[in-house]
């Protein structure tokens, strides 16, 4: 995945995930529309984890290069 798509995909996830507690905490969706958007909520946090957990992956393969800031290629599959 390129650091392009990386970043859309988190933030447009981190997006989608805000407006979900929104309308959760808005109290107007009957039982089953809290919980598909609950669903949909854990499985946008996981995304969310995933692409944080990458990134700082990065960062330490940037700063453990023998004290030097150098750039060595990531494989986030």
């Amino acid at each position: 995945m390129t650091r392009k798509k990386s970043t859309t995909l988190f933030e447009d996830s981190l997006e989608e995930l805000e407006l979900l507690v929104e309308q959760m905490e808005h109290g107007d969706l009957s039982l089953e529309e809290s919980l598909k958007s609950f669903e949909r909520g854990v499985k946008l946090t996981s995304t969310c984890q995933k692409a944080l957990q990458n990134a700082e992956q990065k960062v330490q393969i940037l700063l453990n290069k023998n004290g030097k800031q150098t750039l060595e290629p990531f494989n986030d599959e």
